[in-house]
This record gives C-alpha cells, sequence and structure tokens, in this order.
C-alpha cells in the first residue's frame, strides 16, 4: 500500500491535528535537501500543482510526484506574498546553520558580536516566516530589527555577566548557575526577537479566513494568538538543546576514544548538539499548526458578525 493518501492542493498529507501529524509533517517540509532545490525544478513544481488545480494534470502523475512537488514549493515559497523565502532564512536552513551557531555557543556564549550574528539571523527567520497577509513598510522591518537585536544580545549576554560578577557564590554554586543561565536567557532573547520583529501584526492585525478560503477581516485578537503561539515554541527549542548534549556527552566522554583524544570532544559535541537542534526545531514548531484556528466568538465583534462560520482560520506563521 502506498504511503501518499490521495492528493489535495494545499492540505498537509499529514493529520494536522495531532502532535504526531504536525511532527511528521514539519519533518518532511524541513528537509534540508529543499535548500539545493533548483529555479527550474521550483518552477516545474509550481507548474505541476497549477495543472493540478486546473484539471489539466498530464496523464501518469502519481500522488507521490504531487506530494513531493507541494513540499519543495512549501518549503521556499512563502504562503501568503507567494515569493521565494531566502536560502538562508528558511526554516529548513536553521538546522545546518545552526551547527555553527551551536558550536559557537559553546565556546562564546558571553561574546556580544557571537550574539549579535546569531540574533541578527534570528531576526531575519521570524521576519521571512511571519505572517505577511499585510504589508509593511522597510521602516518598520528596522525598527522591528533593532529593537529585537538590541534586546535579545542585551538579556543574553547580561544575564550571564551578571553571573559572573556573582562573587558572593561558592565557585561550585557560580558554576552551575552558569549551566542553567544560558537556556533562560536564550528564550527570554527568542521572545522578544519573535514579538518585535513582527510587531506589526499586533498594531495592524492579521487576515482570518472562513471553511472557503475567503478572508473574513483583519483581526488584531488572533495577530496576538499568533505571536504567543510562535512565542511559546521559541521557548521549547532550545530545551533538548540545553538538556540532552550534557547528558549524552556523560556518557560519551567516558569512552576510551575520548579519553584519549581530547581534542575530539567538541567536534563531537558539536555534532550532538546539532543532532539535539535537528529534534528540537521540528518538536517546537509541531506544537500548533501553522494554520491555526480560532473561534468567531473571540475575535472582534465585527468579524464575528461578518460570517456564519463559528471557527476561522489564520496563518500562525512559524
Amino acid at each position: 500500500m502506498s504511503d501518499y493518501p490521495p492528493f489535495q492542493y494545499g492540505k498537509s498529507r499529514f493529520n494536522q491535528d495531532t502532535f504526531r501529524g504536525r511532527f511528521r509533517h514539519f519533518l518532511d517540509v524541513i528537509d534540508p535537501s529543499t535548500l539545493f532545490v533548483s529555479e527550474k525544478r521550483l518552477q516545474e513544481c509550481i507548474k505541476l500543482l497549477d495543472s493540478f488545480r486546473q484539471g489539466t494534470l498530464p496523464p501518469g502523475v502519481t500522488d507521490a510526484v504531487l506530494w513531493e512537488a507541494q513540499k519543495i514549493k512549501q518549503a521556499i515559497i512563502h504562503p501568503d506574498t507567494g515569493e521565494k523565502i531566502l536560502m538562508p532564512f528558511r526554516m529548513s536552513g536553521r538546522t545546518p546553520r545552526h551547527e555553527v551557531d551551536v558550536g559557537d555557543l559553546l565556546l562564546h556564549f558571553t561574546c556580544s558580536p557571537f550574539q549579535w550574528l546569531n540574533q541578527s539571523h534570528n531576526a531575519c527567520v521570524n521576519y521571512s516566516n511571519r505572517n505577511a497577509t499585510k504589508p509593511a513598510p522597510f521602516s518598520k522591518f528596522f525598527q522591528g530589527y533593532l529593537g529585537a537585536v538590541t534586546s535579545a544580545v542585551s538579556i543574553a549576554v547580561g544575564l550571564n555577566v551578571l553571573i559572573q560578577k556573582a562573587d558572593q557564590l561558592s565557585p561550585t554554586t557560580k558554576l552551575l548557575v552558569q549551566r542553567f543561565v544560558p537556556f533562560p536567557a536564550v528564550a527570554s532573547a527568542n521572545i522578544c526577537n519573535v514579538v518585535l520583529m513582527r510587531h506589526t501584526e499586533l498594531s495592524d492585525g492579521i487576515d482570518v479566513l472562513d471553511d472557503s478560503g475567503k478572508v473574513v477581516g483583519t483581526s488584531k485578537i488572533a495577530a496576538r494568538h499568533a505571536l504567543l503561539e510562535t512565542a511559546l515554541t521559541r521557548v521549547v527549542m532550545p530545551m533538548p538543546i540545553m538538556v540532552l548534549p550534557p547528558m549524552v556527552m556523560a556518557v560519551l566522554e567516558k569512552l576510551p576514544l575520548l579519553q584519549r583524544r581530547r581534542r575530539l570532544v567538541l567536534p563531537v559535541h558539536s555534532l550532538v548538539c546539532l543532532a539535539a537542534f535537528g529534534l528540537a526545531l521540528p518538536l517546537a514548531i509541531s506544537l500548533f499548526p501553522q494554520m491555526s484556528q480560532i473561534s468567531a466568538n473571540q475575535l472582534e465583534p465585527e468579524i464575528a458578525a461578518a460570517t456564519d462560520c463559528q471557527i476561522l482560520t489564520y496563518n500562525k506563521g512559524l
């Protein structure tokens, strides 16, 4: 039996009502191989999907081919703007790139230039994967960028500097606290980053859709829900990276190979962190569906009055 269900345009082949289904969906969509899709291949996928929508699909095209074409389009094309997301800022590019980030984090957590580079990339990822139903001028992006990076770097570096200056702590306690500082620092920085980079959604609102995909109205309440859900994913995302590598390395460092060749510890640690991030990214963004739903009664009165649908949909963004 085929692993591919009958193709549905704009839908996932996995059940988006369950965490397991969303996890499998994002594992599929953020496949790093989509980073190397050529422009020719992308246009072929778009043309094939357009043929499906128009009922002019060539004979012999299977569901597997259609699902693969849609996966490539979803990984590269923004669902709201229809434009390509720059390769460094796609979700599929986060795991390979974070091999460098995580390795540097192990050595340079207090390094301001590193934090600036890391948070600058995070800001661009957050902006590129936002809800883009409402256009925003470049000045709004620049304001959000300055606020996001400044606050994120200040939190990440400031907390660690504060601990380093805590001379009243014993060396053991100081070291223990330093081990736990990265998580609240990174989580707080991530929240500031995503909220400030997408602050225009809070002021302008985002589109909400009915069952047929028709725009019912623009809701600031839905925007708050979207940013809250996205911020929660940014809190969860660092957890596996902070928890799993120390546990795994405690076992690996006892192996005779690493005992004899201590210079291999850092590369191995970096690979373990990369694997942890590869797991953390789909786990975190699977907490909520990208196309989230909300009761019409929870939204602005004018939106609830404009439709008979009880449940409306909005793009949460990633």
